[in-house]
């Protein structure tokens, strides 16, 4: 073998490898899976970001807003309509952060939270799962309001 053909191929192996790294870097990684949420998610470069917050629940006929696991299944149902209106879906969704008022037992439902939350998270629909924050407050600027949560959403371009 030539200086030229090895030089070549060592040329070509080291562009097989970028080439490799760099499109396998192309992708969304989870990791560290649990019940409900991911421990860590890894964004490359290069995606595209989606934010919404300030989201609670939309009063009932009778002006409450319902209980813990009602209001959450509210929030996320307007943020799947506002991503699918944009071309998203609820799997690009790679953080929730979550504000719940403690009750007057001072604690949070997290259990009527976790409820609503499965119905969108960790389904056969969307299999995928979020990093999650959940921090328990003492209220929230709408009289009524149990939980309000923000969303980070993050994709590949296509």
């Amino acid at each position: 073998m030539t200086r030229f053909t090895k030089a070549v191929s060592l040329s070509a192996a080291l562009f097989a490898a970028a080439f490799a790294v760099s499109s396998s870097a192309q992708e969304i990684v989870r990791t560290g899976e649990g019940r409900n949420f991911y421990n860590s998610i890894f964004i490359p470069a290069g995606a595209e970001i989606l934010y919404m917050s300030g989201t609670g629940a939309d009063p009932l006929p009778d002006g409450t807003y319902g209980d813990m696991e009602q209001q959450t299944v509210d929030i996320f149902n307007k943020f799947k309509a506002t991503m699918e209106e944009q071309g998203w879906s609820m799997a690009d969704i790679v953080q929730v952060r979550v504000y719940g008022v403690a009750g007057e037992d001072g604690t949070f439902d997290f259990a009527g939270f976790n409820r609503g939350y499965q119905q969108f998270f960790g389904t056969e629909e969307n299999p995928m799962k979020p990093v999650r924050a959940t921090v328990e407050i003492a209220d929230l600027v709408v009289d009524g309001w149990l939980v309000e949560v923000e969303v980070r959403a993050y994709r590949m371009p296509k």
